[in-house]
């Protein structure tokens, strides 16, 4: 419903403490320019939707005009989405040139009029720049700006900055460059990000627009707005940089979790981009959805290291060593001899790179040409093809060829790892005794998380396994339809009795290229993760192991990254700098933007916050809040949480809470209950910490992790903390919280 207004008719609807604002003189232009821009978005919307049905039905064949057909059908739906989703919304704000020019609109996509004349410009583009990037400091040639908040297709409120006095027109504007913004900040969440391209600040805007090139890392503490950044810097490459578009391979984001998926989901797509791959690193291996926590430490601690995953080369060579001794290929002409040499001449038929079982092919079809010309004198007239056809369907070569380069499973190839200490041996020499031993279980598919990089590789490595029984599939059914065809071809010859023997005719002419045209083979089902893709983001990137970025950097030889993260938030810490730690596992390229503003979290939970992640790391990089929520934390009994919330629940209808610590307590659609490390990247009204007891003989990398789930889960939240003690730990007095 719209807002309770002061002002009558129009766009603006601002409630009664706003009412300066609605002054007619400071909104009629806004007025105007928002009828024209009304006009024009109807008439977008049924443009683009004729043109997107047009599209849609329009036939084409296999190839670049299929490819083309659907980029056109993608970039279509996605601007019509937008203008769908968000009508007058789309206006973002207006900027008015120092130099007197005209206002110049801001929007989520460009937007003209019949005439040609711009109404809005696009975020992304050059021209909007000085929207975002203008500050007291640098105007960037601008007088003034406006900045809108909308709700229900109405602007509910608007602030004014004036960048330059000298050519700014008071009687013009209502200055309000910080409240209505803190405001807009300070508003109750859902359980989806927040929109915040209104809203976006000069320091964010810079990282947004930030080159391609190389690894761009943005480090930032909770709150400064790392990942709605990066999201935006989705948006703005897939604009403005051709070689980041889906024809170069598009984008791939990585979450560190499912809630953080499900928590950015709106985010592109009210960017006005819909094809954006967003996952886990669980999802980009199948194992992945059923991978279960590493419970030994030092287990994870060995399969966490790159040179482990290194492991993988090794044991795939195993497999692709040629016969010792000769091979004798029976055929029905004579038998063949395949020594070292005919082994060596065959493996070198493959290109180098070729994953392992698309390897097989070549293999295959060098070892039958060394059959075949062997052959050339005892097959006397038979024709090569005849011949080739009767040593493919022999049992001698093929079984020949499964010993020396069999098919392989990753899942084979990883477990065995894990059940036979001989082969994790010979695959990781650098190994201990005792190191081998430790990683050894009795299962071998037993996955959990460690397991995840090394499967990937191997499944890279290794290929399709299916690749061979598909290619052997077509090939039979290929010689079935060539019978076919020539049978049916022999079928119409004889009964022809025309006095011109037409169908002799077409047997020397297009039958005898139907003969020859072999049918389509069905395109493999390609892994819409498996890459490559033009540019990576990773959030929570503290986090990787060398192993998992492994994962990631296989997917984007680019090299062309966006690196989300906090070292204050890792779990596993490390040292070095981010430069040093990206060079450790092969990334050269890294430019660092630092944020320093949180615009989060309150500075009464902020204060509490930052002495538990100083006393286990002084130097980090802890923001400085923007906004007070005058709500002090609290602290109760673990026996008060579920009245807590119930009274939170009863006095607030919007917005959302988090119980973090207590796997007991049961969700609701407004009330999550999530494990620490399941919180990163969200946010909520509310948050209750429900703090573990402390073990008297706690291993310092323990206490560490502690604190840091401490620290991220009190800086989810935006309006207040409520810390909850168990009856056996509680140093402090615990206070009551107001209902």
């Amino acid at each position: 419903m719209p807002h309770p207004s002061s002002a009558v008719g129009g766009v603006f609807r601002l409630p009664t403490n706003l009412a300066r604002k609605a002054d007619p003189a400071l909104v009629a232009d806004d007025e105007r320019h928002f009828a024209a821009v009304a006009d024009a978005v109807a008439h977008a919307v049924a443009d683009l939707a004729a043109r997107l049905d047009e599209a849609r039905r329009t036939a084409v064949r296999a190839g670049q005009a299929a490819l083309d057909r659907d980029q056109e059908v993608h970039r279509l739906t996605a601007r019509l989405r937008v203008l769908e989703r968000f009508g007058l919304d789309a206006c973002l704000g207006r900027m008015v040139p120092a130099d007197g020019g005209p206002p110049v609109y801001v929007g989520r996509v460009g937007l003209t009029d019949a005439d040609g004349r711009r109404l809005l410009v696009d975020w992304r583009s050059p021209t909007a720049e000085p929207f975002f990037a203008a500050t007291r400091a640098r105007p960037a040639g601008l007088a003034s700006r406006r900045r809108y908040r909308w709700a229900d297709g109405y602007v509910v409120d608007y602030w004014d900055e004036v960048l330059a006095d000298d050519a700014a027109d008071p009687a013009a504007l209502a200055p309000d460059a910080d409240s209505a913004f803190l405001a807009s900040l300070a508003g109750p969440r859902t359980g989806r990000m927040r929109d915040v391209l209104a809203t976006l600040q000069a320091d964010q805007d810079a990282i947004v627009r930030a080159p391609a090139d190389g690894a761009l890392v943005v480090d930032g503490g909770p709150g400064t707005g790392k990942t709605v950044v990066a999201l935006h810097r989705v948006a703005y490459l897939q604009y403005a940089d051709p070689r980041v578009g889906a024809r170069r391979g598009g984008v791939l984001v990585v979450g560190p979790h499912r809630p953080y998926l499900d928590y950015v989901a709106d985010v592109l797509p009210g960017l006005g981009e819909e094809g954006v791959r967003v996952c886990t690193l669980r999802d980009l291996v199948p194992e992945g959805a059923d991978a279960r926590p590493e419970p030994d430490p030092e287990v994870a601690r060995l399969k966490a290291s790159a040179r482990m995953v290194d492991a993988i080369e090794p044991a795939v060579a195993f497999y692709e060593r040629p016969p010792r001794e000769p091979v004798v290929v029976g055929t029905p002409w004579a038998d063949v001899t395949l020594g070292p040499a005919e082994w060596a001449e065959a493996y070198a038929a493959v290109d180098p790179g070729t994953p392992h079982n698309e390897a097989r092919e070549a293999v295959w079809q060098a070892l039958l040409d060394v059959v075949v010309d062997a052959l050339a004198d005892e097959a006397g007239d038979v024709p090569p093809d005849a011949v080739r056809r009767a040593v493919a369907g022999g049992r001698d070569l093929r079984a020949a060829l499964g010993r020396a380069w069999p098919a392989l499973e990753p899942t084979d190839l990883v477990g065995d790892l894990w059940t036979v200490p001989a082969y994790l041996r010979l695959c990781a020499p650098w190994l201990t005794p005792e190191e081998v031993a430790r990683l050894q279980r009795p299962t071998p598919d037993a996955w959990t998380d460690a397991d995840l990089p090394l499967l990937d590789a191997a499944r890279r490595r290794l290929g399709d396994p299916e690749a061979w029984l598909r290619r052997r599939r077509a090939e039979r059914a290929a010689e079935a339809e060539r019978a076919q065809r020539a049978d049916v071809a022999d079928d119409l010859i004889a009964s022809d009795d025309s006095e011109m023997l037409v169908m002799s005719m077409l047997r020397a002419e297009d039958l005898r290229a139907a003969l020859d045209e072999a049918p389509a083979e069905a395109a493999p089902r390609r892994d819409p993760l498996a890459g490559p893709f033009a540019h990576v983001v990773v959030d929570e990137a503290q986090e990787l192991t060398d192993a998992q970025w492994r994962m990631l950097l296989g997917r984007c030889p680019s090299g062309s990254l966006t690196v989300v993260g906090d070292r204050a938030q890792a779990r596993r810490p490390f040292a070095e700098s981010w430069a040093e730690r990206l060079a450790r596992v092969g990334v050269r390229d890294v430019a660092v933007r630092g944020l320093t503003v949180n615009y989060r979290t309150p500075v009464e939970v902020m204060a509490e916050a930052e002495p538990v992640i100083r006393a286990v790391l002084p130097d980090a990089n802890v923001p400085t809040s923007v906004r007070s929520s005058g709500i002090p934390v609290a602290r109760v009994p673990a026996s008060e949480v579920r009245r807590v919330v119930e009274a939170w629940a009863a006095k607030h209808p919007e917005g959302t809470a988090c119980v973090v610590g207590d796997p007991t307590f049961p969700g609701t659609e407004r009330v999550r209950s999530l494990a620490p490390e399941e919180v990163k990247g969200l946010e909520f009204d509310l948050v209750v910490l429900v703090e573990p007891a402390d073990p008297a003989d706690d291993d310092p990398a323990d206490a560490r992790a502690r604190a840091v789930d401490r620290y991220v889960t009190m800086t989810r939240a935006t309006e207040r903390l409520v810390v909850a003690t168990r009856p056996d730990e509680s140093g402090r007095r615990a206070r009551s919280v107001p209902a």
